[in-house]
């Protein structure tokens, strides 16, 4: 499939044009122009240089006018101030594309802003479409395209990124190659004045060749489009990413590194969950688990089994795919009794399986995985200690005082062992496998693996999370295809309501308001009335059923029980009756209250909707009541949401057992309060006059929910 992105034809220039390259070899333009031949890019090169005739024996061009083609891609990396007139030229040749290297712009204040307003200005003008400024370019492993400073000479992988820091993308290279770790392609979208983050998740969406991919963020500029494009791309193919901006140092070194703005970190938690984005918490994490997503083989279930020298890391493994949400079921018996005969007679067999340092490789790398893979009782398997001529470098000193005569370079030899099969094996069988080994691409185990596609990582919880994560992904893939919620007609009672109070000036609707407002949209309220005196007070004894509570009712109090204006569990009238005189006492001046019937419930939650600069109207569900602050378990989601999103926001929460049958309480309706954190997450969209919904307490009476205390909050 062609991709229908226009970066499809940046990514596979015919003619590349560079400005900035000379015969220094410590220039930057010079080590960019040197990383495009050398990997043999076969179109034309251009360099472009005001004094130079020939650059790296190329002929050099003293301006893009003097060109004898139009390049398709212009590269630029020289300094700022004598970027324009030179962007313009090749708009005027008619180049279409173009990175820009060269910093100095946003990034760097209000003059770095304009002189990037400017670029983009004379980029809309000759229609060109380009990546930075302030980057480190692109690579395209498969067009041999690497326009970074870092030379890659390695074969593709299958793992995209796209990296708005340019180090992840270029500087990383040999960090990589030492981990068998190797791009499709990559993109270092520097300060996205143009093309951005979300344009190079949508391309690598479409391309054959990248298998997962990776993103290092500090900002998202688009949030609403990231969120379509990305959950459009994860149900077929995973998306990891790394967001760094949430704390305060974060956010200033973000700023000052690309011009990004940093967004909340919990809001990007709600964002990456609800795209079906899986988030790591390093680089690291981003290449490791990236890779094992894009190489191995898709899982079908979270059963795992854990093939181990040692009992330490066998644990470590099982303990970190446990709390990762996999399992590590004990084999069967008929299992268990196959492998028995194979290892040490103390060794355990009932996974992990633990070969006690066994020296016999073949049991490790084929006999038992072929046994375990072939039972039908796993989904997939790590492996720890798998090693050879790493391992024999490291005691050689010892092992040689014994043979003094047999160099180092035999035992290598007789260590070497054929993993053709074994590498093979996890896809012939559809069964991912990891390995986790402390020895490094020096060992040939670890060489053929990495080779193969198949992970190693240099610590068993790595190894462990990596296959977490693909069961993850597999979850992600399960999930019913996401529909758009469709936003009801205004109701003409909550127009009323809203037109009223924006006509009066109001700050906030009061709670009988508010709750009429939840009510006409279908949020189940308590039965209420409100009262402004004693008089009407009185005449309404006779209709209540006791218990009941009264609150001061007016826009301008929003935190009523701070203030001592809610009374509780009122058992009759001369109660009611003190309870309002009370309350008028506390108010300093006459409000009208409300009676209201006393809620019968013991577990409390909350929803509410607020507008975010970044990130627009998030919904937001949790614990609420006195346990808000103490348990602070709530999760959010961009808004508006359908009830199958909210439904997975009441599964994510840490304490959601509590939505379930708890302590002779019956389960909550799962799909009443879908569908109030649902309809909460529309209003604002239908009434775009409202700036915030707050409701806490949320008391499951029996099984379903009631919205006790409602908070709207008016734009002004």
């Amino acid at each position: 499939m062609t991709s229908a992105s226009f970066l499809h034809s940046l990514m596979t220039p015919q003619s590349i044009a560079i400005v900035g390259a000379s015969n220094n070899p410590m220039k930057m333009g010079t080590m960019h122009a040197l990383s495009i031949l050398n990997e043999g890019f076969n179109g034309n090169f251009y360099p472009v240089h005001p004094s130079e005739t020939s650059v790296l024996g190329y002929k050099a061009y003293a301006s893009p006018h003097d060109l004898p083609q139009t390049p398709d891609l212009a590269v630029f990396v020289l300094p700022s101030k004598h970027l324009l007139p030179l962007f313009e030229a090749f708009g005027e040749i008619g180049t279409k594309y173009a990175i820009i290297i060269t910093a100095g712009f946003k990034e760097t204040g209000e003059d770095g802003i304009r002189q990037e307003e400017e670029l983009l200005a004379l980029a809309r003008k000759y229609g060109i479409r380009f990546i930075g400024p302030n980057c480190m370019g692109v690579i395209n492993q498969k067009a041999s395209l690497n326009t970074t400073v870092v030379p890659i000479n390695a074969k593709p992988g299958k793992l995209g990124l796209i990296s708005q820091s340019g180090t992840y993308v270029a500087q990383t290279i040999p960090y990589l190659q030492k981990r068998g770790i190797h791009y499709s392609k990559a993109f270092s979208v520097g300060n996205e004045a143009d093309v951005n983050l979300i344009d190079g998740l949508e391309y690598l969406g479409e391309d054959e060749e990248t298998a997962a991919i990776s993103m290092y963020i500090e900002t998202i500029r688009d949030v609403p489009r990231f969120l379509d494009v990305a959950g459009k791309i994860t149900p077929h193919k995973p998306v990891i990413a790394q967001y760094v901006g949430g704390s305060e140092a974060g956010g200033r070194a973000g700023l000052s590194h690309t011009g990004a703005l940093a967004g909340k970190d919990y809001l990007y938690d709600g964002l990456f969950e609800q795209a079906g984005v899986i988030r790591v918490e390093s680089v690291e994490q981003l290449y490791g688990i990236g890779v094992a997503l894009a190489e191995q083989p898709r899982i079908r279930g979270n059963r795992i089994a854990i093939l181990t020298n040692s009992g330490g890391p066998g644990s470590a493994i099982a303990d970190t795919c446990e709390r990762f949400g996999c399992q590590v079921p004990p084999f069967s018996q008929g299992l268990q009794d196959q492998i028995r005969p194979l290892i040490p007679a103390h060794a355990p067999c009932g996974n992990p399986v633990d070969l006690t340092f066994s020296m016999d490789p073949n049991l490790m790398t084929d006999i038992l995985p072929e046994l375990i893979m072939k039972s039908g009782e796993v989904d997939g398997l790590v492996i720890h200690g798998a090693m050879s001529t790493g391992f024999m470098k490291a005691v050689y000193p010892n092992v040689s005082q014994l043979m003094p005569d047999v160099p180092l370079s035999d035992m290598l030899e007789q260590m070497r062992k054929d993993l053709s099969e074994t590498v093979r094996r996890p896809f012939d069988n559809g069964i991912p496998l990891v390995v986790s080994s402390f020895f490094d691409r020096e060992d040939q185990f670890t060489r053929d693996f990495e080779d193969a596609g198949i992970p190693v990582f240099d610590a068993p919880e790595k190894a462990a999370r990596a296959i977490a994560e693909i069961v993850n992904y597999h979850e992600i893939q399960k999930r019913p295809k996401p529909q758009p919620p469709v936003l009801p007609e205004a109701k003409p009672e909550a127009k009323k309501i809203i037109d009223e109070a924006v006509g009066s000036g109001q700050k906030a609707l009061d709670e009988f308001a508010a709750k009429r407002l939840l009510a006409a949209y279908g949020i189940p309220v308590p039965r209420e009335w409100v009262v402004n005196s004693l008089e009407e007070l009185n005449a309404m004894m006779d209709s209540v059923s006791f218990p009941i509570v009264l609150k001061a009712n007016h826009p301008e109090i929003m935190h009523k029980t701070e203030k001592g204006l809610v009374c509780l569990n009122i058992e009759s009238a001369e109660g009611a009756r003190r309870a309002y005189t009370a309350l008028q006492d506390r108010a300093g001046n006459q409000v009208p209250v409300i009676i209201g019937e006393m809620i019968d419930g013991e577990r409390e939650l909350l929803a509410g909707i607020a507008e975010d600069e970044q990130f627009g109207y998030c919904i937001a569900f949790g614990i609420g009541g006195i346990l808000t602050e103490a348990l602070k378990d709530i999760v959010y989601r961009v808004a508006p949401v359908s009830e199958v999103e909210a439904g997975r926001m009441a599964e994510a929460l840490r304490t959601r057992k509590l939505l379930e049958s708890y302590r002779s309480m019956p389960p909550v309706k799962k799909e009443a309060i879908a569908g109030l954190i649902s309809q909460v997450s529309r209003i604002p969209f239908i009434h775009p006059e409202i700036r915030e919904i707050d409701i806490n307490p949320i008391i499951i009476s029996g099984d379903s929910p009631l919205a006790a205390d409602a908070l709207v909050l008016i734009k002004q």
